[in-house]
This record gives structure tokens, C-alpha cells and sequence, in this order.
């Protein structure tokens, strides 16, 4: 018997972002997932004087940082409580393009294409008064069961 028919239907009122727990990192540099359905992601993160660069400016590593998380999570949304498939960036090209003038970033990432175990996504990086600040693209893996949407158990 496959998970799915295991698993049967996601539950309609299911949060995945509610139920995933932040990590380190996430709490270090202060973004948060504000939106998450399946192949799209939305990361928002208040700009402040630890994010940026002996310049003054964010540091081009907190643009890639937002970019990458955006297109991960774009490919490893899972409507099943319990379960979460997890993905891996294989290759990551950044464009930055300009600088920001407001007070937030927001990243928003696709999937593109792929298949079973890879898949290819894209990314938006704005401001809050609508600046483009970045590109990117990234190839992305699967780890375990996760290129299918029931994932593995957490």
C-alpha cells in the first residue's frame, strides 16, 4: 500500500507554517515564513543594523540567505500533520540588482520544474516599497521520501 493511501486526505485545516518549528539560524538573522503552499513561499525579515555589511548596506549573504529559504521551502510544502520532506540546494546563483529603501525584505520563491528526486526553483527578492533587490535560481534535492508530497515522518 502506498503513504498516500495510507495517509488518505491532508486535513483542510492544517497550518504548515503553525506547525514548523523556527531553527537557529532562522532566529538569528530574524525572518519569518509569512506564506507556504505547495511550490510557492514567502519570506519576510525586518531590516536592521545586524544585517548589514562594513558598507552600511545588508550584506549580500542576507539576500542569498532569504532567497534559498524561499525557494526550499516553495519545494518542500507537506499538508500532512507529522510529516515534512526535506530538500537540499545543490547550486545557487544570486543577481543582485539594487538596494533596498524600506524596512523589510521579502522573498518570494517557485518552483519551476523537476521531477522525483530534483527539482528547479526561482526567486524574488524585494522591499517592502516594492525594489527589486535580487534574483536567483537554484537546483534543489530531495532527501529521503520527500519528492513526493506525503514526505517522511518529522
Amino acid at each position: 500500500m502506498k503513504t498516500a493511501e495510507i495517509l488518505g486526505e491532508p486535513p483542510l485545516d492544517y497550518d504548515p507554517i503553525a506547525a514548523e518549528a523556527t531553527y537557529p539560524y532562522q532566529e538569528l538573522l530574524g525572518y519569518e515564513i509569512v506564506a507556504w503552499e505547495k511550490d510557492f513561499c514567502r519570506v519576510e525579515m525586518p531590516l536592521e543594523t545586524r544585517h548589514q555589511n562594513r558598507q552600511g548596506l545588508p550584506h549580500g549573504g542576507v539576500h542569498a540567505t532569504l532567497l534559498d529559504t524561499a525557494m526550499g521551502f516553495a519545494g518542500s510544502w507537506c499538508p500532512y500533520p507529522g510529516r515534512a520532506r526535506k530538500v537540499m540546494t545543490l547550486s545557487l546563483t544570486v543577481n543582485y540588482i539594487g538596494r533596498p529603501s524600506g524596512a523589510r525584505l521579502i522573498a518570494e520563491g517557485r518552483v519551476t520544474g523537476g521531477g522525483r528526486k530534483s527539482y528547479f526553483a526561482e526567486a524574488r527578492l524585494t522591499d517592502d516599497r516594492g525594489n527589486l533587490i535580487a534574483t536567483a535560481t537554484a537546483s534543489m534535492r530531495y532527501r529521503g521520501n520527500s519528492g513526493s508530497i506525503e514526505g517522511d515522518p518529522a
